[in-house]
């Protein structure tokens, strides 16, 4: 399984009145985890949005295990849970290393065309990607 791993330190302006990251700004780190963990499969994403494919989230969810504070230096985890070809599920780990895993959490999205918003199959579209993305889910 591939997993890609990315810094972020906390800025004081992810953070809220009681001193931790507010609560909408993971979901913000889980895109730049998966912006991350397309890199590493040695795609860009805006030759994937070029190429007239998005992949839009249809389902997220997280899980708050400890607090995030500002000053903090944590690692975003990303990896491929699920691929069907159509749908990705992203699995998700946000840790200090004093703390741990502070926040678990996934996304599904669907692939689509960019301007029609119609499902596309990346087995037929993108069969290279396809294949990326099948080996990323190996367990």
């Amino acid at each position: 399984m591939i997993k890609s791993k990315i810094p972020i330190q906390v800025r004081y302006a992810e953070t809220d009145q009681m001193g931790v990251v507010y609560h909408a700004n993971y979901l913000v780190w889980f895109e730049l985890g998966r912006t991350a963990f397309f890199d590493d499969l040695g795609y860009s994403y805006c030759d994937f949005e070029e190429s007239g494919l998005v992949a839009p989230v249809v389902d997220i969810q997280a899980s708050f295990k400890r607090p995030v504070k500002y000053g903090d230096d944590v690692t975003v985890t990303t990896w491929v849970e699920s691929y069907d070809g159509l749908r990705i599920t992203y699995g998700y780990e946000i840790a200090t290393a004093g703390n741990g895993v502070c926040v678990t959490g996934r996304s599904l999205h669907v692939c689509v065309r960019k301007d029609t918003f119609r499902p596309v199959s990346m087995r037929k579209i993108h069969p290279v990607l396809h294949q990326a993305y099948l080996d990323a889910a190996q367990h």
